[in-house]
């Protein structure tokens, strides 16, 4: 028998590595990894099914050596520097035709970057996003390739078998040209920045209106058994009944409210401003995260400035009732954004982005997973051009359904002084969609008249500059 036995290579053995490698074993995968740490290796062996072929290594020139060729190989190393350093460590052990996946949240531009470099050496270079985190790893995560198509060809069965199921479709799908599946992941990213904080502003407003844990268990259980079910439901009702083990409480009323970020969200709402591409509700759970920060300014600030005086209460039936239309409003609005960058950058940037596709893949094993998703896998795929999901007819009336309790409790939150930027900068962003028109024609005019920067007119074609003050 050959020595080359393994059938995929990992680089990178934490949690994630490790377990999308036995995840592999399970399903009939030789694997094998790489880790400069030997407690790493040892781990990955000990944790493997009996039964399934699982081998760790110390060396990176013994992991090649062992795998079949056109060897595969996934990254899952930090992004940044230390991806192009592993690549610099493969490409003398590896022939053409052999496959690289970078599986960690690399930014797409330098996806793109490394997809061309390797292409001139005839390597083939993929980048995989990949949501779930280590549970998902271990029993089924969504999987989202995207770059060198003929690569995808030599690991989709792997990918396929280890991939959530949703009926029995696998949540993976290829997703676009060079680096389409890094874009992806961003983006997903994004929503997941936005839903998460407006989950918390839910949250905020529950508690001030007298609601305790117990009770905003409750809460969020039954809502995850209705039209608001998703996985960031589900495990913010179990939160609610984890407790303090260094104390007598429950653990979320001693967890700082300064809140952390890998980077993810901030490089959607950067991206979306290349593009254009308007993204109000991930840019403001970006800045709130960032707000967050500023602790101690926020303690003297409300030192200074109290509480609002038109602060209002509401009957704890009524005020549920408005924050779950509210959150449901709110979240069709950030996949909304979302998808639409995804629709604006698969033209703009040439990466051939299927819609249909994208939002099938997410509706398992991934962080945004959510009953929606199974909605707009039928909207896309009755129009794979849809260039917004909020013209959809089925989603429209479902947003219509919310919209009045929605700007209820916006009200109901401003007058009590709970900061909601989220589903404030949703509900602005649904009213500006659905402008016919806009007070827009004022800023056209007030760049003429500082900088004759010009403007259209609605009557005539063509392109104008007045001086201004002349009458």
């Amino acid at each position: 028998m050959s020595d080359s036995i393994f059938e995929f290579g990992m680089i990178g053995l934490g949690v994630m590595g490790r377990n999308l490698l036995l995840n592999m074993a399970d399903h009939g995968f030789a694997v094998i990894g790489f880790d400069k740490d030997a407690t790493k290796n040892a781990a990955l062996e000990s944790s493997a099914t009996p039964g399934t072929t699982v081998k760790g290594v110390g060396e990176l020139s013994q992991m090649i050596q062992l795998l079949q060729r056109p060897r595969k190989v996934m990254m899952l190393v930090p992004a940044g520097q230390p991806v192009d350093d592993v690549i610099t460590s493969l490409l003398p052990l590896l022939e053409e035709g052999d496959v690289i996946i970078d599986g960690g949240n690399s930014h797409y531009t330098d996806t793109l970057r490394r997809v061309k470099a390797l292409r001139e050496k005839n390597i083939h270079f993929m980048g995989i996003g990949v949501s779930g985190g280590e549970k998902g790893a271990r029993t089924g995560p969504s999987i989202m390739p995207g770059g060198d198509q003929i690569a995808y060809g030599h690991v989709q069965p792997m990918l396929e078998a280890i991939a959530a199921k949703v009926g029995d479709e696998p949540c993976v799908a290829y997703l676009g040209k060079e680096g389409a599946g890094h874009y992806v992941k961003m983006v997903h990213n994004g929503i997941e920045y936005a839903i998460m904080q407006l989950i918390s502003e839910s949250y905020a407003i529950l508690k001030h209106g007298g609601l305790n844990n117990q009770q905003m268990h409750e809460v969020f259980a039954k809502w995850n058994n209705e039209k608001l079910q998703s996985f960031l439901v589900e495990i913010t009702a179990e939160i609610f009944l984890q407790k303090d083990d260094k104390g007598t409480g429950d653990l979320v009323d001693v967890i700082s409210d300064k809140a952390g970020s890998k980077g993810t969200g901030k490089w959607t709402s950067q991206d979306s401003m290349e593009l254009p591409v308007a993204v109000p509700v991930i840019d403001t759970a970006v800045a709130m995260r960032t707000l967050s920060g500023y602790k101690d300014e926020r303690v003297q600030a409300a030192e200074i400035y109290g509480e609002p005086a038109g602060n209002e209460s509401l009957p704890s039936e009524e005020l549920i009732a408005l924050v779950y239309d509210a959150l449901y409003f709110a979240t069709i609005l950030s996949y909304a954004q979302g998808l639409a960058m995804l629709f604006q950058a698969s033209k703009d940037l040439n990466m051939d982005i299927p819609l249909p596709e994208v939002v099938s893949v997410w509706r398992g094993g991934c962080i945004i997973r959510s009953s929606l998703l199974e909605t707009f896998t039928t909207a896309y795929r009755q129009n794979p051009e849809l260039s917004n999901i909020l013209l959809n007819q089925e989603v429209a009336s479902l947003v219509k359904s919310a919209e009045d309790k929605t700007r209820s409790l916006i009200a109901f939150a401003a007058k009590s002084g709970i900061p909601i930027a989220g589903l404030m900068s949703s509900l602005a962003y649904f009213d500006a969609y659905k402008s016919a028109s806009m007070p827009t024609n004022l800023i056209q005019a007030q760049r003429d008249y500082f900088g004759a920067h010009t403007y259209q007119r609605i009557d005539t074609p063509g392109t104008f500059h007045t001086e201004w003050g002349q009458q």
